[in-house]
């Protein structure tokens, strides 16, 4: 769990740049709905300019996991985290394995086109940290003494991001092709279909495969194509079905998850309730605006994996019911506020105004159910972090030195992990025997 949380905090760091490009999308899209910037020069710049993040939201991942997982956060892990990334992506790409394998591009199998995910920047990002803990202080003979420490790192990381891609080669595929089977199996089986498509949509999200599952329900890959079909871009909607596996996700990205994170700032430390703030404020109005829901949903399901849990299944009770009901909603973006207003047009759209009541009460249920387990469980969400607790032992009165020392020496390991200590005037240097024990 620690390791978790660990790995949690270090995704704060790009998750931070996600709201702001998302709002930037959202206002983007609410000008030019239809043409995604192609009708209007302003809208083009803010999609672009938003995208620009979006998009490359699993390389941010990627470079801030080999930060936030690193000893001491050195720009060396970085530069090892998007090296990773780089190789593993480039092996795994559709032009790459067509290459290995010696057919024609459009016979390589779908799932290598959906490598660039945020699973994958995690893997390498974690890669990156691994190579960097261990080797940064790897003394090379004279004649490689350049490449030496921090230097190496990035050739290491190289060398392990080969076998990882070697690994993900096999594997990938596999995974996802069971999980577009496993899509194709369960949509005959209507609103409880619909009910299992969203659990498995949210839980899979950390991974990157949500993807693979989308593609059934939203495009043609199995006939349902219900994006296409409730938008009149496809022939085949039928009134009062098509759009059964979007309109539930309205009630969780407008209200449900806005919910929540007002659930996590109530219950984050006075201490760090304005640090909160700012992150959670600008993560519910792009879950509530655009459906952009990572920046919300990055922030807690690593350093609470049960409130995830619990995410997950109730989006998945709010597409059971809603498909139950005779209320259908589509998106072309997601489940924002912006998406659900143009609704009201499209060919299949049915009582999407119903939607509002069902989300009131599902942001009520949301965020109950959130600060009575964050409370009851004492889960780290931000801004409940002991970090800070920590530190805050160490600001003493100035002749309190006995104390001070002996917190340095339990953050460094113990006298035992100390090689040498020396001093100047403004400086502590410590040599240190096994890095790992530094806390």
């Amino acid at each position: 769990m620690k390791y978790l949380q660990r790995l949690g905090k270090s995704l704060m760091l790009p998750v931070a740049c996600l709201p702001v490009a998302a709002i930037l999308m959202g206002i983007g899209y609410w000008i030019d709905p239809t043409g995604w910037g192609s009708n209007n020069i302003a809208a083009a710049f803010l999609l672009k300019a938003g995208s620009a993040i979006i998009d490359n939201m699993a390389i941010l991942f990627a470079i801030g996991v080999a930060v936030g997982m690193s000893d001491d956060g050195d720009g060396a892990a970085a530069l090892a985290g998007l090296v990773s990334w780089l190789v593993v992506t480039t092996l795994l790409s559709k032009g790459s394995v067509a290459m290995f394998t010696g057919v024609e591009a459009d016979a390589v199998p779908a799932a290598f086109g959906k490598t660039q995910t945020q699973f994958i920047g995690i893997i390498c990002g974690l890669i990156g940290a691994l190579c960097y803990n261990k080797f940064k202080t790897t003394k090379l003979p004279d004649a490689l003494s350049f490449f030496s420490g921090k230097r190496c790192v990035a050739i290491v990381t190289a060398g392990f991001s080969l076998i990882a891609s070697l690994i993900l080669f096999f594997v990938w595929p596999v995974v996802y092709g069971a999980l577009v089977s496993f899509g194709e199996a369960i949509m005959s089986t209507g609103a409880l279909g619909a009910g299992i498509y969203g659990f498995f949509n949210r839980l899979l999200i950390p991974f990157g495969l949500h993807h693979a599952l989308n593609s059934v329900f939203w495009f043609d890959v199995a006939g349902i194509n219900d994006i296409g079909k409730f938008w009149g871009s496809a022939d085949g909607g039928v009134l009062g079905q098509t759009g059964m596996y979007m309109s539930g996700f309205f009630p969780v990205m407008m209200f449900g998850l806005p919910g929540a994170a007002l659930a996590m700032y109530h219950t984050a430390k006075d201490s760090r309730k304005k640090a909160a703030y700012g992150l959670l404020l600008a993560a519910a109005l792009s879950s509530f605006f655009t459906g952009v829901t990572e920046p919300l949903e990055f922030a807690f399901m690593f350093l609470a994996p049960v409130l995830y849990l619990i995410h997950a299944l109730l989006t998945g009770i709010s597409l059971a019911i809603v498909a139950l009901l005779p209320i259908r909603a589509g998106f072309n973006f997601s489940a924002g506020l912006v998406d659900w207003v143009l609704s009201f047009k499209a060919p299949f759209a049915q009582n999407p105004i119903l939607l509002i009541p069902i989300g009131i009460v599902y942001g009520v249920i949301y965020y109950a159910i959130f600060r009575f387990v964050i409370t009851k469980f004492n889960l780290k969400t931000p801004g409940r972090e002991d970090d800070e607790e920590e530190e805050k032992k160490a600001v003493l009165s100035n002749d309190d030195y006995t104390t001070v020392a002996g917190i340095i020496l339990e953050g460094v390991g113990g006298p035992e992990n100390l090689t040498s200590i020396d001093n100047c005037i403004t400086r502590l240097r410590l040599e240190i025997k096994d890095y790992t024990k530094v806390d």
